[in-house]
């Protein structure tokens, strides 16, 4: 079969080529009626339009880069799949980068992508400052942040109620009677184990507890085997306490795995709540109480904002979108 060229479809169309170009890239450009006959056109020709040769041309990839923390943790990989089908159902093929809350692969993974050509990011940063923000418009990049701040609403970004998330775990706790809470979390320079502690300390201190009913256990990552080396920690103490909090469910299953290898009972010895709720947390021996987030809709989210920015840059406004969490009971509590 001929393969069917731009320039075919401009002929038929009776339009220029820089017009066919801008109804399969810039759309929001062409008036609606050019943009139909423009699209019955390439329907009718079969016409498919070649992105290495755009690429080649433009210097820009039209591939979306989704830069995370760890695929291997399923809250993640939620995400990449919620913004991978989105952005297949636009045409776009994503290349998945995992950081492993490492800043210098993340950098490199950047340095990488901006050399390929694939400038539109969606991404979980491992921290958020204004000059790493400017560096990555300086890149020319195209970016829609995974994170929980407020303080950017120049950038697309979508987010959870992360301290909403630690009210209501804590609050679930002392309704059943627990006097302190153990808070078991990686590291605690990122925003998001941040709010999770002060919605917990938020429910303690409106019980009428001190801030000294709150411990906290830190760990250098968020996985099983931290949150195993987290619980051995905690349940090595003169008083281990009663109830945990994990700032995700890794950990929380890590605790768990601990509290049993010591000959520990939950919920009776020690009741456990993590944070995200990954399908495997439901399945467990003792499944897990936890707070849901829906990571596959985060990624679809986020994969909008970008295309519609994408599709619109002059007439786009940047915007938060805040995703609302829902405490779910089972075993564990």
């Amino acid at each position: 079969m001929k393969t069917v060229s731009i320039k075919t479809v401009a002929t038929e169309a009776g339009v220029s080529i820089a017009t066919v170009s801008n109804v399969i890239n810039r759309p929001a450009v062409v008036s609606v009626a050019t943009r139909d006959r423009v699209q019955a056109v390439i329907d009718a020709l079969g016409y498919v339009p070649n992105s290495a040769a755009r690429h080649l041309s433009s210097g820009r990839s039209t591939a979306v880069g989704l830069v995370l923390f760890g695929v291997r943790n399923p809250y993640f990989a939620d995400i990449a799949r919620g913004a991978e089908d989105t952005l297949q159902r636009a045409g776009h093929l994503s290349v998945l980068c995992s950081t492993d809350l490492d800043t210098r692969r993340e950098e490199d993974y950047l340095d990488q992508l901006a050399h390929q050509g694939i400038r539109n990011l969606i991404i979980t940063p491992v921290q958020v400052s204004e000059p790493w923000l400017d560096r990555l418009k300086e890149r020319g990049f195209t970016f829609v942040l995974i994170h929980n701040w407020a303080d950017h609403p120049e950038i697309c970004s979508v987010a959870v109620d992360d301290v909403l998330g630690g009210e209501q775990a804590a609050t679930h706790l002392l309704a059943r009677g627990h006097q302190a809470i153990t808070f078991v979390t990686g590291p605690m320079s990122m925003r998001s184990p941040r709010d999770r502690y002060e919605g917990c300390l938020r429910a303690i201190l409106r019980s009428g507890r001190t801030r000294e009913d709150l411990q906290v256990i830190e760990v250098d990552d968020f996985t099983i085997e931290q949150g195993r080396r987290a619980g051995e920690r905690l349940l090595a103490a003169t008083r281990p306490g009663t109830a945990v909090f994990c700032a995700n469910d890794l950990l929380a299953l890590g605790v768990v795995q601990a509290a049993f290898r010591a000959g520990r009972r939950v919920p009776e010895d020690l009741a456990i709540i993590g944070f995200d709720d990954i399908e495997s947390v439901n399945t467990t021996a003792v499944p897990l109480t936890t707070v849901r987030v829906e990571g596959y809709q985060l990624g679809r989210a986020a994969a909008q904002m970008l295309l519609d920015e994408q599709r619109d840059p002059e007439g786009h406004t940047h915007r938060r979108q805040v995703f609302s969490l829902r405490l779910i009971e089972r075993s564990s509590t």
